[in-house]
């Protein structure tokens, strides 16, 4: 996510840069949000929605405004990117899949188990414990 503030232009001016940082730095396939923030203050707006959203769309990014004061789309905006992170992922899935089925590798999703810390699974008596070796 890539966040400015709508009430000062000059942080949406830096969007540009931010976004040629993370492009050059980032996987490829990274998923990028612009995110408008402070929409509470429309009377202090000094980035209009329209050049927001036009940006957006000149550089492939989502787009949404947002207020951390009134909580307006702050859930929605970290729900719609984990949920194109998963359409993105399933359908790698789905690629890799159907490569396995015609002898290409799936260990692009093999992945390792996390147990968190105090939320261990119930194993029958037996517990895991971090860090330790035996």
């Amino acid at each position: 996510m890539l966040v400015y503030d709508i009430s000062k232009r000059q942080s949406f001016d830096h969007v540009a840069k931010w976004l040629e940082e993370l492009r050059g730095h980032a996987d490829k396939n990274i998923l990028i949000m612009l995110v408008g923030n402070k929409s509470d203050l429309g009377t202090l707006r000094a980035v209009p929605t329209e050049d927001a959203k036009e940006f957006a769309e000149m550089g492939n990014l989502f787009f949404m405004e947002t207020s951390a004061l009134e909580s307006t789309n702050i859930e929605t905006s970290f729900v719609t990117v984990l949920t194109e992170i998963y359409r993105v992922v399933t359908k790698k899935s789905l690629v890799a899949n159907d490569e396995s089925e015609s002898g290409g590798s799936a260990s692009l999703l093999t992945g390792t188990k996390i147990v968190v810390p105090g939320q261990e699974p119930e194993s029958g008596g037996r517990s895991f414990s971090c860090c330790t070796s035996s």
